[in-house]
């Protein structure tokens, strides 16, 4: 008689977004960078994220911790940063938005867009005065581009002034929108010279600027957990050597928006892998007519299409990243890239929460945070639609801006 033999309940795979391995790409040392960054996101973030996104604040106790992994500056060169390709710098953000959206935005509007714009269009002075402290998370950092009503136009005239007043320089207008302003202690002020009527940046020292006033944006439905600010100013008094001496027009700006636009593909990739993985544990988990969810056909093929949409947006990065390092990146690149990720990004996201039905709306089941936040990325750093036109502006020779 044979023995009945105990049913072995197969282990089900672990969900990984990264199915083609690029992370595996790096050099070791970076690659345990990343790990890091992971580890910290995952034991650190994790727990606590979905508190602070429904309160509609910023965890400064992570602070410390963030200031131990040595992330600032990530992809530049000397003054204290942390170096390294820009495909490490690329993927640190990836894996912060693999846990939260906001804070990969947090360390994208710091590192990327305030440190920056100094290290593009900054003297060597300035590079040896702040680049150092905001490498070790010091002096922490916003970029002030975005007007309450100028936004894809800025190119062609910002309100906010700035006007020569013998060694010093006098700005005035309003920026909003500006992450990490609420808080922060530096700001990247770009302003149109009245004089010449170009675009020029300055730094500007929050707290101990006469005139330079900022509100906290509030009832936000995405990225909650970065503090945006409405920054006012009026006759703020900045001196010439705050003002960044090698910017003198708007294609300065878009040196530093080249470089953070394909920062925000990294976020999105990330947004859309967290989306993915919660979604496959759910579906992994979720029991409905006495089976799990997962081995439903049309749950597994809108989970196939999601890896698809994830893993062709991680190839376009890291190729984007190699011609980055080239010195071979355009415009054009960068905004094809900051396009089709977010897009990618945004459906996927949408299928992540169709997934869970009703509890893709609940903040526990972390999805849902996914899907709102995605919205605010395929809007900030230029949108899809002004995306489209600098790419197609470099494929037919003809500009289509009005």
């Amino acid at each position: 008689m044979a023995t009945p033999t105990k049913e072995i309940k197969k282990a089900l795979p672990q969900p990984n977004s990264d199915f083609y391995q690029l992370a595996e790409t790096l050099p070791p040392d970076e690659l345990a960078v990343v790990k890091q960054v992971r580890t910290f996101m995952e034991t650190k973030v994790q727990p606590i994220i979905t508190k602070y996104w429904v309160e509609d604040s910023f965890p400064f106790e992570l602070l410390p911790a963030i200031k131990e992994l040595n992330i600032g500056g990530a992809g530049m060169t000397g003054y204290g940063c942390r170096g390294g390709s820009v495909q490490l710098f690329g993927l640190i953000a990836m894996e912060m938005a693999r846990v939260d959206a906001s804070i990969a935005t947090f360390f994208g509007v710091h590192s990327g867009l305030a440190m920056g714009s100094i290290y593009l269009g900054g003297s060597e002075e300035q590079k040896q005065k702040w680049l150092p402290p905001m490498a070790r998370w010091e002096k922490i950092g916003c970029f002030g581009l975005t007007e309450p009503l100028v936004g894809s136009g800025t190119a062609g005239g910002l309100t906010t002034t700035a006007k020569r007043d013998g060694d010093t320089w006098i700005l005035n207008g309003q920026k909003k929108w500006i992450g990490n302003a609420p808080w922060c202690d530096i700001s990247i002020i770009w302003a149109r010279d009245l004089a010449d009527n170009q675009v020029k940046a300055f730094i500007v020292e929050n707290k101990t600027t006469p005139g330079f006033k900022v509100e906290k944006i509030q009832n936000k439905i995405a990225l909650k957990v970065v503090q945006n600010g409405l920054i006012t100013m009026e006759n703020c008094r900045i001196p010439e050597g705050n003002r960044l001496q090698a910017d003198q027009s708007f294609r300065d700006t878009a040196r530093v928006l080249k470089m953070t636009r394909f920062l925000v593909g990294w976020e999105a990739t990330g947004c859309a892998m967290g989306a993915y993985e919660n979604a496959l544990k759910y579906c992994q988990e979720r029991l409905q007519f006495g089976k799990p969810i997962g081995s439903f056909q049309m749950v597994q093929d809108l989970l196939a299409k999601m890896l698809a949409n994830i893993t062709a947006s991680q190839c376009l990065l890291v190729r984007m990243s190699q011609l980055q390092a080239e010195g071979k990146l355009t415009d054009a690149h960068a905004s094809l890239a900051k396009a089709f990720t977010t897009a990618k990004c945004r459906e996927t996201v949408a299928w992540a929460r169709e997934l869970l039905g009703g509890n893709g709306i609940a903040a526990e089941y972390n999805v849902g945070r996914f899907f709102v936040d995605a919205e605010a990325l395929y809007s900030y750093e230029g949108t899809f639609q002004m995306q489209n036109l600098i790419l197609g502006k470099a494929i037919t020779g003809l500009s289509a801006f009005v």
